[in-house]
């Protein structure tokens, strides 16, 4: 029997109803540079605790799914001195079994944050539908098809066939919430020319459609759709140059599967002089925070619903 490693903080918080807030490991590992990386997942965490909430990042450790990491696992995952795999649904039998570092992408973290009781997961965006081909589709989609985590992210990442990757969601009935917003938001870009059926303005509202959701038996994820803030969004035709050029790179240099997005977000980050990573860094901050403010509202929902 395969057990979670789940911090001793995080068991308190779980035990005592208090609000938890998950985090991947992806970002530290496999998406910005040492030692950028480490602060970001310090900073992240923090944020999440001065909202009143408690962080839980998520990763594999010597191929034990690890719910919380202390900040020596942190640095572990961030310093290059250990090989560390992306970890999606498919590899969790393999690595655990090779006891291999790990580092969670939204299905996998999503998968292990069920697993451990946690409701609310906040990420930089979610995988999707890739452009010029239909068929390649990220694990990150039909993992909210089946696993009910609230998930916030500034949409789905740019480089991506945004509007298939809405039909996919729409298809699989996974509802999508605008925070603050009738448009689906592009990740670098607050608009993206897509709208969306739901909006919802507070935290409280999102809480009171997760909880009719759930509470109806749909178990489906919900992503809720938090736009990167205004002062870090970049415009949306500069934007797409910077991915038109990415994408003809990785052509030509033969990039695909799992090296595919971490080589586009390093290529765009150059070209744009760093834009494209102050504008990562920007809605990570903010979905972090908007996470936590969901999590206090869905605690605050259920016990309102308890006392009725």
């Amino acid at each position: 029997m395969i057990t979670l490693n789940i911090s001793a903080e995080v068991q308190a918080a779980l035990k005592e109803k208090r609000p938890v807030v998950a985090l991947e490991s992806t970002v530290i590992s496999h998406g910005l540079p040492w030692p950028d990386n480490l602060e970001l997942a310090r900073t992240l965490e923090a944020i999440i605790r001065e909202q009143g909430a408690v962080p839980a990042t998520i990763a594999l450790i010597a191929g034990q799914p690890t719910i919380g990491l202390d900040d020596k696992q942190l640095e572990l995952l961030a310093n290059g001195r250990v090989s560390v795999e992306k970890i999606s649904r498919r590899d969790f039998g393999y690595a655990i079994a090779r006891k291999l570092y790990g580092a969670t992408t939204v299905a996998a973290t999503m998968i292990l944050a069920h697993k451990a009781g946690i409701d609310v997961f906040a990420t930089g965006g979610i995988g999707g539908v890739h452009r010029g081909d239909s068929n390649d589709i990220s694990a990150d989609l039909p993992e909210f098809a089946q696993t009910p985590v609230v998930v916030v992210s500034a949409g789905a990442k740019a480089i991506l066939d945004l509007p298939r990757t809405l039909e996919w969601l729409e298809t699989y009935g996974v509802p999508v919430i605008g925070y603050e917003t009738n448009e689906f938001p592009a990740f670098y870009t607050r608009a993206s020319g897509l709208s969306l059926p739901y909006r919802a303005d507070t935290p409280a509202e999102v809480a009171a459609i997760i909880s009719a959701q759930w509470s109806f038996g749909l178990k489906s994820g919900i992503l809720v759709a938090n736009p990167v803030p205004h002062e870090a969004a970049l415009p949306l035709d500069e934007t797409e140059r910077y991915i038109q050029q990415a994408l003809l790179e990785a052509q030509h240099q033969g990039v695909h599967g799992k090296a595919l997005t971490p080589f586009l977000l390093a290529y765009l980050a150059d070209i744009s002089d760093g834009k494209t990573k102050q504008t990562n860094l920007a809605l990570l901050k903010n979905n972090a925070k908007v996470g936590a403010q969901i999590a206090i509202a869905l605690k605050e929902q259920r016990e309102m619903l308890l006392a009725q």
